[in-house]
Protein backbone atom coordinates (compact mmCIF):
# COMPACT_ATOMS: atom_id res chain seq x y z
CA UNK A 1 0.00 0.00 0.00
CA UNK A 2 1.24 3.34 -1.06
CA UNK A 3 2.24 5.95 2.20
CA UNK A 4 -0.19 8.51 1.06
CA UNK A 5 -3.27 5.88 0.70
CA UNK A 6 -2.48 5.13 4.44
CA UNK A 7 -2.08 8.17 5.37
CA UNK A 8 -5.25 9.00 3.43
CA UNK A 9 -7.31 6.33 5.30
CA UNK A 10 -5.35 7.44 8.42
CA UNK A 11 -7.00 10.92 8.04
CA UNK A 12 -10.42 9.31 6.93
CA UNK A 13 -10.32 7.12 10.51
CA UNK A 14 -9.70 10.20 12.50
CA UNK A 15 -12.46 11.93 10.94
CA UNK A 16 -15.07 9.35 11.93
CA UNK A 17 -15.86 8.24 7.67
CA UNK A 18 -16.25 5.31 6.86
CA UNK A 19 -13.04 3.46 5.19
CA UNK A 20 -13.22 1.87 2.29
CA UNK A 21 -11.18 -0.97 1.15
CA UNK A 22 -9.29 -1.00 -2.40
CA UNK A 23 -7.72 -4.00 -4.00
CA UNK A 24 -5.34 -4.16 -6.30
CA UNK A 25 -7.18 -5.96 -8.85
CA UNK A 26 -9.19 -5.92 -12.17
CA UNK A 27 -12.55 -4.33 -12.13
CA UNK A 28 -15.33 -7.20 -11.74
CA UNK A 29 -16.99 -5.72 -14.91
CA UNK A 30 -13.45 -6.98 -16.71
CA UNK A 31 -14.02 -10.71 -16.27
CA UNK A 32 -12.03 -13.24 -15.40
CA UNK A 33 -8.74 -13.09 -13.16
CA UNK A 34 -6.77 -13.52 -16.49
CA UNK A 35 -2.85 -14.73 -17.05
CA UNK A 36 -1.91 -18.13 -16.44
CA UNK A 37 -3.68 -19.05 -13.33
CA UNK A 38 -6.70 -19.05 -15.56
CA UNK A 39 -6.15 -22.32 -17.36
CA UNK A 40 -5.30 -24.53 -14.00
CA UNK A 41 -7.50 -27.10 -12.88
CA UNK A 42 -7.04 -30.24 -10.90
CA UNK A 43 -9.56 -32.70 -10.46
CA UNK A 44 -9.93 -34.96 -7.36
CA UNK A 45 -11.42 -38.05 -9.36
CA UNK A 46 -8.33 -37.79 -11.47
CA UNK A 47 -5.53 -37.86 -8.66
CA UNK A 48 -7.36 -40.76 -6.82
CA UNK A 49 -7.57 -42.95 -9.61
CA UNK A 50 -4.27 -42.54 -10.56
CA UNK A 51 -3.51 -43.32 -6.45
CA UNK A 52 -5.23 -46.25 -7.20
CA UNK A 53 -3.84 -47.27 -10.26
CA UNK A 54 -0.65 -47.19 -9.03
CA UNK A 55 -1.46 -49.14 -5.64
CA UNK A 56 -3.01 -51.73 -7.90
CA UNK A 57 0.45 -52.43 -9.23
CA UNK A 58 0.46 -54.49 -6.29
CA UNK A 59 -1.61 -57.27 -7.22
CA UNK A 60 0.24 -58.03 -10.04
CA UNK A 61 3.43 -57.91 -8.65
CA UNK A 62 2.28 -60.01 -5.72
CA UNK A 63 1.73 -62.46 -8.51
CA UNK A 64 4.80 -61.99 -10.02
CA UNK A 65 6.50 -63.14 -6.47
CA UNK A 66 4.74 -65.88 -6.00
CA UNK A 67 5.56 -67.45 -9.54
CA UNK A 68 8.99 -66.24 -8.65
CA UNK A 69 8.74 -68.30 -5.19
CA UNK A 70 7.13 -71.09 -7.13
CA UNK A 71 10.09 -71.33 -9.50
CA UNK A 72 12.38 -71.60 -6.64
CA UNK A 73 10.56 -74.42 -5.41
CA UNK A 74 12.43 -77.73 -5.09
CA UNK A 75 16.07 -76.20 -5.07
CA UNK A 76 17.00 -78.06 -2.47
CA UNK A 77 20.22 -78.00 -1.11
CA UNK A 78 22.83 -75.55 -2.94
CA UNK A 79 26.24 -76.71 -0.93
CA UNK A 80 27.93 -77.97 -3.25
CA UNK A 81 26.81 -76.85 -6.85
CA UNK A 82 28.03 -73.50 -7.67
CA UNK A 83 25.38 -72.02 -9.77
CA UNK A 84 22.21 -73.45 -7.62
CA UNK A 85 23.93 -71.46 -5.20
CA UNK A 86 23.91 -68.72 -7.76
CA UNK A 87 20.24 -68.82 -8.33
CA UNK A 88 19.67 -69.05 -4.71
CA UNK A 89 21.48 -65.62 -4.07
CA UNK A 90 19.84 -64.31 -7.40
CA UNK A 91 16.52 -65.42 -6.01
CA UNK A 92 16.88 -63.65 -2.51
CA UNK A 93 18.39 -60.15 -4.44
CA UNK A 94 15.08 -60.40 -6.89
CA UNK A 95 12.39 -61.22 -3.92
CA UNK A 96 13.87 -58.16 -1.90
CA UNK A 97 13.83 -56.22 -5.27
CA UNK A 98 10.70 -56.55 -5.88
CA UNK A 99 8.88 -56.30 -2.57
CA UNK A 100 10.68 -52.91 -2.72
CA UNK A 101 8.79 -52.40 -5.80
CA UNK A 102 5.47 -53.36 -4.46
CA UNK A 103 6.10 -51.33 -1.48
CA UNK A 104 7.18 -48.47 -3.25
CA UNK A 105 3.57 -48.62 -5.34
CA UNK A 106 2.06 -49.10 -2.31
CA UNK A 107 3.65 -45.50 -0.81
CA UNK A 108 3.23 -43.64 -3.79
CA UNK A 109 -0.17 -44.50 -4.73
CA UNK A 110 -1.22 -43.66 -1.20
CA UNK A 111 0.43 -40.22 -1.29
CA UNK A 112 -1.41 -39.93 -4.98
CA UNK A 113 -4.64 -40.71 -3.69
CA UNK A 114 -4.53 -38.67 -0.40
CA UNK A 115 -3.19 -35.71 -2.60
CA UNK A 116 -6.32 -36.35 -4.93
CA UNK A 117 -8.59 -36.63 -1.85
CA UNK A 118 -7.59 -33.37 0.33
CA UNK A 119 -5.72 -30.87 -2.49
CA UNK A 120 -5.19 -29.40 0.63
CA UNK A 121 -1.00 -29.50 0.16
CA UNK A 122 1.16 -27.42 -1.83
CA UNK A 123 3.33 -28.37 -4.55
CA UNK A 124 6.04 -28.24 -3.03
CA UNK A 125 5.10 -30.48 -0.27
CA UNK A 126 3.82 -33.08 -2.70
CA UNK A 127 7.21 -32.58 -4.44
CA UNK A 128 8.92 -33.55 -1.13
CA UNK A 129 7.22 -36.58 -0.16
CA UNK A 130 7.48 -37.57 -3.76
CA UNK A 131 11.55 -36.59 -3.26
CA UNK A 132 11.58 -38.86 -0.06
CA UNK A 133 10.07 -41.83 -1.91
CA UNK A 134 13.08 -41.47 -3.93
CA UNK A 135 15.66 -41.90 -1.82
CA UNK A 136 14.17 -44.30 0.27
CA UNK A 137 13.69 -46.52 -2.53
CA UNK A 138 16.90 -45.25 -4.62
CA UNK A 139 18.15 -48.09 -6.84
CA UNK A 140 21.62 -49.75 -6.43
CA UNK A 141 23.96 -49.08 -8.94
CA UNK A 142 24.51 -51.94 -11.44
CA UNK A 143 26.70 -54.90 -10.44
CA UNK A 144 28.94 -56.69 -13.17
CA UNK A 145 28.77 -56.84 -16.68
CA UNK A 146 27.83 -53.54 -18.77
CA UNK A 147 26.94 -50.17 -17.02
CA UNK A 148 23.45 -48.87 -18.60
CA UNK A 149 23.90 -46.70 -21.42
CA UNK A 150 22.46 -43.39 -20.39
Amino acid sequence: MAWDEWEGLKAEAAQGRSTRMRLNQRPADQGGGGGPSEDLKSDKKVWVRAGEGVTGLRADIGKALTALENGQAGLGDTAGCQSAAAQAELYDSWKKYVGDVSSRCGELGGLLEKSGHDLAKSDQAVLTDLDQLKVKYADTGAVGGRAPKE
